[in-house]
């Protein structure tokens, strides 16, 4: 077996890859540097006899006063994880941003571990007994996952701690909900829906809640409403200029890679959401309400529209993002209820994972920590 190596390519060699193998996460995309300020991104390939076998972006967070980074591959690298042999894959990259001056290096397997149906979830919710995802049973486990792990570990790649509250930026999260859309028909995805959602839905449409793509003018109109999503939920919000920052890196390769969608009733704009388009694949985003007009249920209508669009345009998965796994009353639960109640899957991922790069990899990890955890 060659060995491989890695080594920075050009945007343009990574975007031709991806147009070969499109079905990495939007995190993962020569785009998404673009929208992130404090952060140096590369794109990196994998060579093998001369020839490009694996694509990834790196993100680097200068370490503040020295010429250090911390590297980072959101939802990545994209390759083989199924292998006996993950440090064939990751001996190259841990070697290339170490030249680059990496003191520590953080990924993230595109991996899941574990799902539950949305049924187990909702009796989980209904049970005052169950206190996580972790006490029902699941729908299927991923051997291969679990094997990855395992191989991170003796490999010395430690698991990272989820939500630190650092205000960095970092971390993606470890469960999830998503909806499988391949092979289904609207009437299939219809029928999945559980009965508050179905009412819910049809409250929506017969109240004549409209549902329309917006365009770059309407953001300040979303940022309204995601400001007040942040001051209900408990959030820091982002800036209008990042979402402006969005809109122009990831449609700047491909205009419909970022869509906007507003539910309106009687012209005023009651919901909003982002839906992101990459390969076989779509990510619904930065979820937005007010307090007026939740009666008529427009989130529903919203949802239900961006479902129906990502099915027509040949989605196969629709990611609904983050979800909570404790199933006890708190704020987050209802966001679960939501969500599930779409018929979709929620999932437990593999999780992020870092490794100390050189001598002083350790030192510097806890000390970025701090630096962060001051800020």
């Amino acid at each position: 077996m060659t060995s491989l190596f890695v080594r920075e390519i050009p945007r343009a060699e990574h975007l031709a890859h991806l147009r070969r193998y499109p079905d990495a996460s939007h995190l993962q995309i020569p785009e998404w540097g673009d929208v992130k300020p404090d952060w140096l991104p590369e794109s990196v390939g994998w060579f093998e006899d001369g020839e490009m076998v694996a694509a990834a972006l790196v993100l680097y967070r200068p370490m503040p006063g020295t010429r250090r980074y911390l590297a980072y591959l959101p939802d990545g690298p994209a390759i083989d994880w199924r292998t006996p042999r993950l440090e064939r894959w990751l001996d190259p990259l841990v070697a290339h941003v170490k030249r680059i001056g990496a003191f520590s290096v953080r990924i993230g397997p595109p991996l899941v571990v574990r799902h539950w149906d949305a049924a187990t979830v909702a009796a989980g919710i209904a049970d005052p007994d169950v206190r996580h995802l972790h006490d029902l049973p699941t729908a299927g486990i991923d051997g291969y996952a679990l094997d990855a792990a395992e191989r991170l570990r003796r490999l010395g790649w430690r698991r990272c701690e989820e939500d630190d509250g650092s205000g960095f930026g970092l971390g993606q999260p470890r469960y999830g909900c998503e909806i499988p859309l391949a092979g289904r028909s609207v009437a299939d995805l219809r029928g999945a829906l559980a009965p508050h959602w179905e009412q819910s839905l049809s409250t929506a449409e017969a109240a004549g809640v409209r549902v329309s793509w917006g365009s770059a003018a309407d953001l300040p109109e979303f940022h309204r409403l995601y400001t007040a999503t942040a001051a209900h939920d408990g959030f820091k919000a982002r800036p209008l200029d990042y979402f402006r920052r969005m809109w122009k890196a990831l449609n700047a390769e491909d205009d419909d890679r970022l869509r906007l969608y507003l539910a309106e009733y009687d012209d005023e704009v009651l919901s909003a959401a982002l839906m992101i388009n990459v390969g076989s694949r779509a990510w619904h985003s930065y979820a937005a309400s007010g307090r007026r007009g939740r009666q008529l249920r427009p989130s529903s209508a919203l949802l239900w529209r961006m479902l129906g669009d990502a099915r027509a345009a040949g989605t196969e998965t629709y990611d609904l993002r983050s979800i909570t796994p404790a199933l006890t009353e708190d704020r987050l639960l209802g966001r679960l209820h939501f969500k599930t109640g779409t018929g979709a899957r929620a999932v437990e991922y593999l999780g992020e994972w870092e490794l100390p790069v050189g001598s002083q990899g350790k030192v510097l990890q806890r000390a970025l920590g701090v630096y962060l955890g001051r800020r």
